[in-house]
């Protein structure tokens, strides 16, 4: 082992050790080891810093954007809709529609942001049916994990991957590549689950409670709304069609307290908030509430050319992520204090309605529009989530409290959802045929959302992941480094010395149990950065195809069931599923086992040796 090697190797020696201390931020420990490594001499500062022009860097930052669309659009959390719509109450059915759904939005965006959609959608689910949330949290890890494994954009250490093939003078893998023993892999994951889902934790948890704490159901229950909602259509030839909420009056002379309006758009429909210039059109949809206005409606609906509609939720609870609901608290020293509801001037100012106020706890009955204000009285609104953060902003004479989790679901641009499914659509085709290099695809695809107003600017630099992309730079240097100090050679020559006389087969096992084994305690992206060049150089030194050990490494980067550490997929659900260390362990390793079987068995006959 020569000194330059030495050097290398105590420089990533000690990223590892950073890694898994978790100290400083591994973004840091990247830029760590740019610096040092010119230092050592072997790289030049100009090749240390490269890993930022590299197209990689570029692809995974506008799929980050095209996911974000995804979810701005409500793509996203129409496929939770349908989840829920499906699964019915058959906890089988609903792991294995949960596990499929998350595995399909997951190979398309990042599998991180799909899972944390989906933990408030299971929790409630799970609330709902009297299910213990572990049961439904590991599956979907798993399923979140999977997905890397469906297409080449699934997850960042497939590129990585893929680069590294295209580096070395190969044609790279094809959008599909993985996709057949990705399916194996997710139909086998989804039994196992099935089977096993007896050994997961069947108590609850506490952050149950907290995820349906002051959620739309308790707010609904605790404004005493239900049964005040009305959902009504305006029919062609109503007398209300073409004239103005100003003229029209409908608090007074109809003893409707409008809510909101959704209108028929082009593509789906829209919501529009209530205002004075509001013109009502025939096909409009009014969600009205009919207890807060001031005298009871005199007229019939079918008088007013109205016909009522079915709810679907609750107190319009189905529209929560078009239309929000805030408890907002009038501040101690607020000047609106001895003033009424009407005067706070939260409709014209904001574009908020307030449906109820509680004051000591109690919701008070009838209208509330003309009570005068106390010091803590608290008032629920409702308009837009743009509105309400607006409010947020403002401190002076209202304080609002903490959002509800449904908040979180807001869709901004939901009537520009076909746009993104026709960019996202373009974009994959575009990948499979070859036509342009992915990064140019994914770029493609950024340009068409922001044309179509599916994400702007400001919001597309905001959701990149740049400690991400910082991390994967600042460690693309390191196989440079170990290829031009031997580095590699000696890993492959180890790991041949250690088979030798082995078959081909035996080789892909050991190359996977020692990915997954390193992918337990630094990133899986830096994984595959350090083991692309050692799979590669084992196929060279074999005579064989790079394929079958370049996909072995993309599977096993892939493959961090073992620990609650291994993956921040697995992070994320620990907690809202109440696991210890040891359940990942006992779900983990057997099921890891399962992967390696299936990609010793099956990548060798999709990619012939």
């Amino acid at each position: 082992m020569n000194r330059d090697l030495m050097l290398v190797l105590g420089v990533f020696g000690g990223c590892v050790a950073l890694f898994i201390a978790n100290k400083p931020r591994m973004d840091v420990v990247a830029l760590i080891a740019l610096v040092l490594l010119p230092l050592t001499g072997v790289i030049t500062a100009g090749e240390a810093v490269a890993g930022f022009g590299d197209s990689i860097i570029l692809l995974i930052a506008a799929l980050f954007v095209v996911g974000e669309a995804l979810v701005r659009t409500g793509v996203a959390f129409r496929l939770s809709d349908l989840l829920v719509r499906y699964a019915g109450s058959s906890e089988t059915r609903l792991i294995i529609l949960l596990m499929l759904a998350v595995a399909v939005l997951g190979s398309i965006m990042s599998s991180t942001g799909v899972v944390a959609i989906f933990i408030p959608v299971a929790l409630t689910i799970a609330k709902r049916q009297g299910i213990a949330p572990g049961r439904l949290m590991m599956p979907m890890s798993f399923a979140g994990l999977i997905s890397g494994m469906l297409t080449l954009v699934g997850t960042a250490p497939n590129l990585v991957v893929d680069s590294a093939l295209k580096h070395h003078g190969h044609a790279g893998l094809g959008f599909f590549s993985l996709t057949p023993i990705g399916v194996v892999i997710l139909a086998l994951a989804i039994g196992y689950m099935v089977v096993m889902r007896g050994r997961l934790s069947k108590t609850e948890s506490s952050i149950v409670v907290a995820a349906v704490e002051r959620n739309f159901p308790v707010l609904i229950h605790d404004y005493r709304l239900a049964d005040r909602e009305l959902r009504l259509r305006v029919r062609e030839g109503s007398p209300l069609t073409g004239r103005s909420l100003e003229v029209l009056n409908l608090r007074r002379t109809h003893g409707f307290n409008l809510v909101a309006v959704e209108r028929p758009a082009r593509l789906g429909t829209e919501m529009v908030l209530p205002g004075p210039a509001t013109e009502l059109q025939a096909g409009d949809t009014l969600l009205v509430d009919r207890l807060a206005c001031e005298t009871a409606p005199p007229k019939t609906h079918q008088e007013l050319g109205l016909d009522l509609l079915p709810l679907s939720g609750s107190y319009f609870s189905d529209q929560s992520r078009k239309v929000g609901m805030a408890e907002v608290v009038i501040a101690p020293e607020s000047a609106l204090i001895g003033s009424t509801v009407r005067d706070t001037g939260l409709r014209r100012e904001y574009g908020l309605q307030v449906l109820g106020l509680r004051r000591d706890r109690q919701a008070l009955d009838g209208p509330v529009i003309d009570e005068k204000l106390r010091a803590s009285d608290t008032l629920l609104v409702i308009g837009t989530w743009k509105a309400i953060r607006r409010l947020q902003g403002q401190r002076r004479e209202f304080l609002v409290l903490s959002l509800p989790p449904e908040s979180t679901e807001d869709a901004p641009a939901a009537d520009r959802a076909p746009y993104a499914l026709l960019s996202l659509g373009l974009m994959v085709v575009l990948m499979i045929t070859g036509w342009v290099p992915n990064v140019v695809a994914a770029l493609i695809a950024c340009l068409l959302l922001g044309l179509f107003r599916c994400i702007s600017m400001d919001v597309a630099y905001r959701c990149i992941h740049w400690k991400s992309l910082v991390l994967i730079a600042g460690m693309i240097p390191f196989a440079s480094a170990l290829e031009r100090t031997g580095g590699i050679n000696l890993a492959v020559n180890g790991l041949m010395a250690a088979l030798e006389g082995a078959g081909p087969r035996v080789y892909l096992a050991a190359l996977f149990g020692v990915t997954a084994v390193i992918g337990l305690f630094i990133s899986n992206t830096v994984t595959a950065l350090l083991m692309a060049p050692i799979a590669l150089g084992m196929a060279q030194h074999l005579g064989v195809s790079p394929f079958p050990f370049a996909i072995t490494v993309a599977l096993a980067a892939s493959t961090a069931f073992m620990t609650p550490i291994s993956s921040p997929v697995n992070t994320l659900v620990v907690e809202p599923g109440n696991y210890r260390f040891g359940d990942f362990v006992k779900m983990g390793v057997p099921f890891s086992l399962i992967v390696l079987l299936v990609t010793v068995l099956m990548v060798p006959l999709l990619f012939p040796f």
